[in-house]
């Protein structure tokens, strides 16, 4: 075309966690029975839903006004509940002013970087999920800026060498933490969380806390939440209830933005949040108009923590079949519904395979690997290929770890027991293909 139209940065805008689906139903389609083992949807998974959250949005549904637009920021009297639900934890005081709703958390991640200068960096972590890493280069027009969480230390980061990151590179303006984290389900610790504060504190940066899945801990893990330790530093919380309730088909999430007057650029950095949903009007009205009737229910609580002691079964069940596995680290989960496995550095790889059920499988598989992708998607090609398992690549969450991401959302018992006794089998033989000497 006479004029560019492609802005630096497109090409960061990648989400392999969906791309893998293209390739599964590929092989899908040639008989190959599938374990979805790659997004994190329960209800898709087949979790049910109380009737009682059912007959909430049921009558809603009835109500005239749910069809209709709400507030830009969104409804008054469901920020109102909000607000006050983060007041009663005794940190950090907001108002409804103080929260926006958007379309879901992808939404807001997409409008919290795409406001900021293009100058203007957030250092993320890494593995890191893809919504935040595509969001942020994109944004920057350039690969991200990571801090690196390490799988030998429960997924810790290294404070120090944050620090000095932050220090070396006055463009980092902020720093995102997911907690708990995806892909990784660790919860950090609140001494850990504490570290990140003061290092915003002392370089003057905001923080970031995407707490989508902070309600879902368990494990004795501690539940810390940035409003109860941010103090007076600038801060955004990224919260929602596709994940809790759970009602990932909602698009319903929202930003708590903290301390805004603190500081006078932030304040306009929030204000000019608010300036770009007046552009979209509002965000989904039934949603909003169900959170204080479900979250005030007193069956709300018994059911999330159900749910949570269903989750720290699994993750212990599932960590117990795959952490004893030579080449591999393994830590159990805490929080979320993820799982994740790192390959020992060097251990794969372009020669090892496993075996195939038709030559028409070989065939999608082998023009897969043929351009010689990271050894982490090779081992996924294979998987899927040979035993159905869709699981997602450690390297795709902008992570130079290879590895790979599954969940913990199977509700069969039989078939998630079958399924994660296949991977245990699975990577053993895929290591021992090698036609190279290790």
């Amino acid at each position: 075309m006479r004029s560019k139209i492609v802005r630096e940065g497109a090409g960061e805008l990648r989400y392999v966690i969906r791309e893998i689906v293209e390739h599964a139903n590929r092989i899908q389609s040639l008989g190959v029975d599938m374990a979805w083992e790659n997004i994190g949807d329960p209800v898709h998974k087949g979790e049910q839903l109380p009737d009682w959250i059912k007959d909430i949005v049921a009558e809603l549904a009835h109500d005239n006004s749910s069809y209709a637009y709400s507030a830009t920021k969104g409804i008054l009297k469901t920020r109102e509940f909000l607000a006050q639900r983060t007041n009663s934890r005794g940190g950090v005081q907001i108002n409804a002013e103080d929260i926006i709703f958007y379309n879901g958390l992808g939404d807001a991640v997409a409008k919290v970087y795409g406001q900021l200068a293009p100058t203007a960096r957030v250092i993320v972590p890494t593995p890191v999920y893809t919504t935040h890493s595509s969001g942020e280069g994109g944004h920057a027009g350039t690969k991200t800026l990571t801090y690196e969480l390490d799988p030998a230390r429960g997924w810790e980061p290294d404070l120090d060498a944050l620090r000095k990151s932050v220090a070396d590179n006055p463009a980092i303006a902020g720093i995102l933490v997911i907690n708990p984290g995806n892909p990784t389900g660790t919860v950090h610790s609140k001494e850990t969380l504490e570290g990140i504060v003061a290092i915003a504190r002392e370089f003057d940066l905001f923080l970031i806390f995407d707490e989508i899945y902070i309600n879902l801990v368990y494990g004795g893990a501690p539940s810390v939440r940035l409003g109860d330790i941010i103090g007076d530093v600038c801060g955004i919380s990224m919260q929602g209830i596709s994940k809790e309730v759970p009602w990932p088909g909602s698009r319903c999430g929202w930003l708590e933005i903290y301390n805004q007057k603190k500081d006078p650029a932030f304040v306009r950095y929030a204000t000019s949040l608010f300036e770009a949903k007046m552009l979209e009007v509002c965000s989904t009205t039934l949603p909003q108009k169900a959170i204080p009737l479900i979250m005030s229910d007193p069956r709300y609580k018994e059911h999330v923590q159900r749910r949570c002691a269903i989750f720290a079964s699994r993750a212990k069940e599932i960590a117990s079949k795959l952490s004893s596995i030579t080449g591999v680290t393994v830590n159990e989960p805490r929080g979320a519904f993820y799982l994740t496995g790192v390959f020992d550095p060097g251990l794969l790889d372009n020669t090892m395979t496993l075996p195939l059920p038709s030559k028409e499988v070989r065939q999608v598989i082998e023009d897969l690997v043929k351009p010689n992708p990271p050894a982490d998607h090779r081992f996924i090609y294979y998987l899927l290929g040979s035993t159905g398992i869709v699981a997602v690549p450690l390297t795709s969450f902008d992570c130079k770890r290879q590895g790979f991401r599954v969940t913990l959302l199977e509700g069969d018992d039989i078939r998630r027991q079958n399924t994660f006794d296949r991977l245990a089998n699975a990577i053993p033989q895929y290591i021992a293909s090698s036609t190279l000497k290790h």
